[in-house]
């Protein structure tokens, strides 16, 4: 996330780099991007305890306790979401906030109900580096919506990818993924095509 945002603010900078304003969007976009990925964790613990590749984190192991858990998560990305408002621009903030919700709020309980669950995921994927645009000073318009489109098509191969990679593990835990009905990795454009 932080890296998108980096690329984002660069070419929204247009030439000058103001790398104090740089640091203080990577500090909040890095505590939204923690907030984010706790809350996923605090939400999917149940899953993340049937899969073989994240049975070990805090939450399902037992070493972290789900209310803990909120009160960081809540706190991170609250932190996050004002320190943008305050130290960047509200518009970066707002944008930092539609990640963190298109994330937790509708991409990670849409993996338990359908496989085009990666659509979706796609959204909080691009979205960071309109936030490192808004963030150098960028206006929104063709040149951003650009961005975010070749980061949004990005995500499809890369999601897929990780899908297959992970189907057993993804199978164990309930989600629906695109790869399930795909053995070797070779029909999951068909898939993404053919299948709801």
């Amino acid at each position: 996330m932080t890296l998108c945002v980096n690329a984002g603010f660069y070419l929204g900078a247009a030439g000058h780099v103001n790398l104090v304003l740089l640091a203080s969007t990577l500090i909040g976009t890095a505590l939204v991007a923690g907030g984010t990925n706790a809350w996923n964790q605090i939400r999917e613990r149940d899953v993340d305890a049937l899969m073989a590749r994240t049975r070990r984190r805090p939450l399902p192991s037992g070493r972290l306790t789900p209310r803990a858990a909120t009160w960081f998560a809540t706190a991170i990305t609250a932190a996050g979401v004002g320190y943008l408002a305050w130290q960047v621009n509200l518009l970066t903030a707002l944008l930092a906030a539609l990640t963190f919700a298109s994330y937790v709020l509708l991409y990670t309980p849409l993996k338990r109900r359908t496989s085009l669950n990666t659509l979706v995921g796609a959204v909080p994927g691009a979205l960071p580096i309109v936030g490192g645009w808004t963030a150098a000073g960028g206006s929104l318009g063709v040149a951003v919506a650009a961005l975010f489109w070749i980061l949004f098509l990005w995500q499809l191969p890369h999601f897929l990818a990780l899908a297959w990679l992970y189907r057993d593990d993804y199978r164990a835990g309930g989600l629906r993924m695109l790869s399930f009905a795909d053995e070797d990795g070779r029909d999951m454009d068909e898939d993404l095509v053919h299948k709801p």
